[in-house]
């Protein structure tokens, strides 16, 4: 497919939308999947046909609006209104009030701050184009980044523009996306691979699975830029069998791409050629890390192997290997449509353009948010969030999922970026954001991820397999009420031993969320071993022999 084409395929997209006076839109997401929204898009279809405004609304399929605490969402265009809490039996209250004011009983308020604070890129088609379509993915500029690209610029003058918007790796560790694409493109091999990094195994994240369930087509539009920019052929989106809606739609996307010429053989004309994959990972946490992941693809168990050579240089099958998460594929066709400058614009010196978060736990708008980096951690749980549910007390706020740390009230006022959090002993990571409140005993939160970690510990290294076992065993001893002060040197001890000789990213930072606790928490552990008390009532040992007192 030319430009000229892709022009004429969007024209008559658009012309067909434009029949319709009124879109009906309701969100297809995990949680409003789970919610009924099917349900709710047939009884939409079913009462639009018995009002004879069929013809005149059309009901579609979108992606999630971000509010999954709201949920089922529906939008309704062109009016922009948006609901809230929808059942099926919504959907004549719903149709009836197109022409007139909306269901104020449904409508929720978009005036407030989770969405007013939020900066769209990753996100930027908020939800309203149908993920199963690719005819409205083009209508709404798809593909044309990318035609533009591979017939207009150089892989060279690509990779500048990527390396001069400042993209970060969004995965977790924050590594120079413009460096790695340039270290792959300079490689001299008979093959190269990229592949998209979709196995996403932080619990309480669902920041990549839902740009790979709204998105697809955006995902294959950044493969392919990202592919002609390192002088790739071949490429493969890894994702975790857990994601079966996000596994069908990216399956259908590469169909639907290569039945229009945007997959294959010499593409727009050129001698470009790319053939893209899905492969299922078997929900190994360790798979995240990119050295397991590409031993995963082979066929081979999803262990880590030392470093260097670098995936860059030895890869896939030994050849060069570039790989990236999910959002920051999600971020090359903005960056290339819009320029550097103006990514750059967007975050803070250090930490460019946006970050999309999973924010969960204790907090009343749970949710997927973008955010520019920069924003402080008060401002997205306290505005975006909406703040601690049911009266309660703030007490932690967890970044970067098992390898993150359990950030305190005193640091709620840091920036959200790669630097700042580290500084307070946590990370980025890719983007999930657990809250706590005073419920929560931090002692048994270290506990809990500790046995995450240990778990998932592919068990390689001794450090990971040996050290991991070892603080859980110590976290279980202490919150049985059988703890002694000595356990803390001990913990401390081994936290920094596991995270010096780890072998790869899961070992060395699997001790944060205990080191943070032990940190900023250090009083609830001392309640637990010299009192014999859990603070918050969560261990079942201590809170009954407290009661028993």
């Amino acid at each position: 497919m030319n430009l000229d084409e892709l022009h004429a395929l969007a024209a008559r997209e658009r012309e067909r939308q434009a029949a319709f006076k009124h879109r009906v839109i309701v969100c297809s997401g995990t949680a409003c999947h789970a919610a009924g929204s099917d349900q709710i898009v047939e009884q939409l279809e079913t009462a639009a046909k018995a009002r004879g405004l069929d013809s005149r609304c059309e009901i579609k399929r979108g992606g999630c609006r971000g509010l999954c605490a709201a949920g089922p969402m529906v939008t309704v265009d062109p009016a922009n209104v948006l609901y809230q809490g929808v059942t099926p039996d919504d959907a004549d209250a719903i149709l009836s009030h197109l022409d007139t004011a909306p269901v104020e009983r449904l409508r929720c308020d978009t005036t407030q701050a989770f969405f007013t604070r939020q900066k769209h890129v990753v996100l930027e088609l908020e939800g309203r184009t149908d993920p199963e379509r690719i005819e409205d993915y083009i209508a709404a500029g798809g593909f044309e980044t990318f035609i533009h690209t591979v017939t207009e610029r150089t892989p060279a003058e690509v990779i500048e523009i990527i390396r001069q918007s400042g993209l970060a790796g969004r995965g977790g560790a924050g590594y120079s996306t413009g460096l790695k694409w340039s270290t792959v493109a300079k490689a001299v091999a008979p093959r190269k691979f990229v592949i998209c990094n979709g196995d996403e195994g932080d619990p309480g994240a669902f920041m990549d699975r839902s740009v790979m369930e709204d998105y697809p087509y955006r995902v294959i539009e950044g493969m392919l830029i990202a592919a002609y920019a390192v002088g790739a052929n071949e490429g493969f989106l890894y994702v975790r069998a857990e994601y079966p809606l996000a596994v069908k739609r990216l399956k259908h996307a590469i169909r639907q791409a290569e039945k229009h010429g945007l997959l294959g053989m010499s593409l727009c004309g050129t001698p470009f050629s790319f053939k893209l994959d899905v492969r299922l990972g078997a929900g190994a946490f360790v798979c995240g890390e990119e050295t397991a992941l590409i031993a995963s693809i082979e066929g081979k168990r999803g262990t880590p192997r030392p470093r260097p050579p670098y995936p860059a240089e030895s890869g896939l099958w030994g050849f060069p290997t570039l790989i990236n998460n999910v959002e920051t594929i999600a971020n090359v066709v903005p960056i290339l449509r819009e320029g550097s400058e103006w990514f750059t614009r967007i975050g803070t010196e250090r930490s460019k353009g946006t970050k999309v978060f999973a924010l969960s736990g204790r907090i009343k708008n749970t949710g997927l948010i973008e955010v520019p980096m920069g924003i402080t951690l008060r401002e997205i749980i306290f505005d975006i969030g909406g703040g601690i549910p049911d009266g309660k007390r703030f007490k932690a706020v967890q970044t970067g999922g098992p390898s993150g740390g359990c950030i305190p009230e005193a640091s709620l006022d840091i920036p959200v970026d790669y630097v700042s959090l580290a500084q307070v002993g946590s990370i980025m990571g890719s983007g999930g954001m657990i809250v706590m409140d005073e419920t929560s005993c931090m002692v048994d939160v270290a506990k809990y991820f500790m046995e995450f970690c240990m778990a998932e510990s592919c068990g390689k290294c001794i450090p990971c397999r040996v050290g991991t076992a070892q603080m859980y065993r110590l976290l279980d001893k202490i919150t049985r009420g059988e703890g002694e002060l000595s356990d803390l040197d001990l913990l401390e001890e081994l936290c920094d031993t596991v995270k010096h000789t780890s072998l790869c990213g899961l070992g060395q930072a699997a001790p944060n969320p205990l080191s943070s606790t032990l940190k900023y928490f250090r009083d609830e552990y001392v309640a637990h071993i010299v009192d014999r008390v859990c603070p918050a009532g969560v261990c079942p040992a201590l809170t009954q022999k407290e009661a028993a007192r």
